[in-house]
Formats: C-alpha cells, structure tokens, sequence
C-alpha cells in the first residue's frame, strides 16, 4: 500500500526535475497546500516530514498527537481523482483504506483488518453499494477483537459474491 503512494510521489518529483536535497522542501510546500495536489502526493509528502511535536512522520504519530491529527485531517482536502473505467467513489475507497491501514492506531484492530483486505478489490475497480459498505461495516462495529476469520469470510462474500 505505500507503493501507492511511493510511485505518485516519484512521479510528482520527476514532473518537477527535484533531486535528493531539494525534496524536503518540495513535501512542505505540497503539506502546506494540499489542496492542490493529488491525495498520494500530499500522503507521501506527509511520510517526508517529521511531527515537530512527537517525531514521527508528520500524520503519524500518537493519537494524542495534536499536529499528527492535524495533519492527518488537511490530508482529506487534497485532490481525489477517480480513475478511468472505476464506479465513481473507488477513489475515495482507496483513499481512506490507505489512511486507515497507514495510521492503525486511530481506530479498532478489525477495522484495520477490514480495511486492508479490501484494499485489493478497491485497487482493482470493485466498490461495494452503500447498502453493503453499511451492512459490512454494523458487521466490524460488533464483532469482537480477534474474529478475524467472520471478518475474512464477509469480506470474500462482499467482493467475490
């Protein structure tokens, strides 16, 4: 999942001719204006920069982290592009998956696990209907820490029917 946003920003870096040195400047600037950029831009501009407040990477950090959970919420202004050939909205499945998976401590061990095995079918253009995200999420919300089989098996009936 951080290739996903590793080849955004290798291709973002190419666009603007930036070498090694240079690149930390270039993830603050993008932070700072996340807004005009692609949501795997600003996610791996964010990987570039450490949290002043608790030294992790800039987004990452503890949930009591003010300027993590900052962070964290200015990444949902950047620009989300759904794909060619994908249901609209497949982009934003992507893109929460993908925060969710990068920053598991903000939310429960099954979510987590949920989330990272949609991941795939989200990458390949699959999006369940709103009545199956709502039904799979009541699933998650009451199912106990370490029932990662029901968790699997909803899942394989969600995507693979």
């Amino acid at each position: 999942m951080d290739g996903i946003v590793e080849a955004e920003w290798r291709s973002f870096l190419r666009s603007w001719d930036v070498g090694g040195d240079q690149e930390t400047i270039l993830a603050e600037l993008v932070v700072d204006e996340p807004n005009r950029h692609d949501w795997r831009v600003v996610d791996a501009a964010l990987d570039r920069l450490v949290c002043p407040d608790c030294g992790d990477r800039l987004s990452r950090g503890p949930t009591d982290c003010a300027a993590c959970n900052l962070a964290h919420g200015f990444r949902y202004v950047a620009i989300e592009t759904d794909r060619p050939g994908v249901p609209p909205g497949n982009e934003h499945a992507i893109r929460v998956n993908v925060s969710v998976v990068r920053r598991p401590q903000i939310t429960s061990e099954q979510e987590v696990l949920a989330r990272r095995l949609a991941l795939p079918f989200f990458l390949i253009g699959l999006l369940p209907t709103r009545q199956e995200a709502q039904r799979m999420s009541a699933l998650i919300k009451r199912s106990a820490p370490g029932q990662v089989r029901l968790i699997e098996q909803a899942m394989e009936e969600l995507f693979l029917g």
